[in-house]
């Protein structure tokens, strides 16, 4: 009987844990409720400047490299390829919708150890800073080959 008392009770903290980060997802989802829609990608985004595949890490709020953006799918992270153009950069992402940033929005890019709960050694991922109406995100990338992440911050910008 105390066997089946101690399981349950487990099960019971378990579940209490999962309610608690549904509960905190949600209220950030709440929080970021202002955001402006993100921008669509353009039918023709013109020719393709650099190429690279990896992971989407996620967009951060400004300065804060935890405080992940959790509306739409733009807080789940994916397989993607990143790909910058004349007309800006594109997130292809599998299974999510993809996220584009249009050249005139990049403020600059950056190596960053960690961003969205996500850490890593140090420069294991390029972030990219950029304008969504009159706030600041951030948005991580890890490369599958991190060699190109110098080549993706002079095209960017770098950091300004």
């Amino acid at each position: 009987m105390t066997r089946v008392l101690l399981s349950l009770a487990v099960l019971a903290i378990f579940l209490l844990c999962l309610y608690g980060m549904w509960r905190g997802w949600q209220n950030r989802k709440r929080r970021q409720a202002d955001l402006p829609e993100f921008p669509a990608p353009p039918a023709e985004t013109g020719a393709t400047v650099l190429e690279t595949t990896g992971v989407y890490v996620g967009t951060t709020l400004g300065d804060n490299w935890q405080d992940r953006v959790a509306v739409g799918d733009v807080g789940h992270r994916a397989e993607a390829v990143l790909r910058l153009t004349e007309q800006g950069l594109l997130v292809e992402r599998a299974g999510a919708s993809p996220l584009w940033i249009p050249a005139d929005r990049v403020e600059g890019a950056r190596t960053a150890r960690g961003l969205a709960g996500k850490v890593m050694t140090a420069d294991g991922l390029l972030v990219v800073r950029w304008q969504l109406g009159d706030r600041v995100l951030d948005t991580g990338f890890r490369g599958d080959d991190k060699d190109v992440y110098e080549q993706w911050v002079l095209a960017l910008g770098g950091d300004r």
